[in-house]
Order: C-alpha cells, then structure tokens, then sequence
C-alpha cells in the first residue's frame, strides 16, 4: 500500500467519509429507537423481513445471510423468533434434507407492511429537506463513492474464495 503525504484534499476526503459515517449512523440510531419504542422490534427483525417480503417463495438462511451480509448465525435467532412470533414458517427444501426455506405468514406479511410503512414516513421526514433534484445528485454521488468499495469488495471476496 502507498503512503503518501497527506494533502489539504485527502484531509478533505477524510472528514467526508467520518461525516457519511455520522450521518448513516445517526439515521441508523434513530430508526432502532423508534422501531423498538413503537412496535418492540429491531432493525435487524426489519431487515430480515423485508428480505422475505420481497421472496414470496421465500429464502434459505444462506441466501438472508448473504443479502444481509451478516453471518448464519445473526440471522438464526431472528429467524427462530420470527417462526415463534406466527410471523415466519420453515418449509423443506426438496432434494436438501438439511436446508429450510423460510417464509413470511400472513401476519407477517401483515406486520412488515404496517412496519414498512412506518419506516418509509419515518425516512421521509428525516429525509424531508431534499427535493427531487437534490435527491438525484446525492444518489449519484454515493453511487460514485460505493462503485469502486463494491468492486474491491467482489476481488477481495474472489480471492478469498481462491
């Protein structure tokens, strides 16, 4: 890795990605406060039922861990919570005897669109201060920054792979 010294832009760059880091976390902070005051779940409950609201036919514990990008086992406590809760139900997964599909019920189905909802007027408000304009050129912006962590990411993970 190169060391270079470090100049007023890469100073610059530095307080960007802590500033990106604040504010994601701070949004972060805030929808687990309100999730957990409001309907007694988590964000990571959110997140693994909206993985399997968007898989009708649902998904094994290896394909929510890997859209996640969380381990098995993060996912398995939720998941064994979900099933308890009547809001997830396993079903077999033929020709695999030892995978389980997991699904969303129908109350869960019905519990992650009140949940969504909520979440998607909880994003608009803390959101609310940008237009449509605004909107697109921070998208592309973040787009630009994520672009090349993604792809370093895929060559880190084929090489681990090797």
């Amino acid at each position: 890795m190169k060391s270079t010294p470090p100049s007023s832009l890469s100073k610059d760059r530095l307080r960007l990605w802590l500033k990106l880091l604040k504010t994601s976390s701070a949004i972060e902070a805030e929808l687990r406060r309100r999730l957990r005051d409001q309907f007694g779940s988590t964000l990571p409950r959110f997140d693994v039922m909206s993985a399997l609201a968007r898989s009708p036919e649902g998904l094994k514990m290896s394909e929510i861990s890997t859209l996640l990008k969380v381990s098995n086992g993060n996912v398995t406590g939720i998941v064994e919570r979900l099933v308890e809760d009547g809001h997830a139900l396993r079903l077999a997964v033929p020709g695999d005897r030892r995978a389980n599909r997991v699904k969303l019920t129908a109350a869960g189905s019905k519990a992650f669109a009140e949940l969504a909802a909520e979440h998607e007027g909880w994003i608009n408000e803390m959101l609310g201060e940008f237009g449509p304009e605004q909107i697109e050129t921070l998208s592309d912006l973040l787009e630009a920054v994520l672009h090349p962590a993604e792809k370093d990411e895929k060559s880190g993970s084929a090489a681990n792979a090797e």
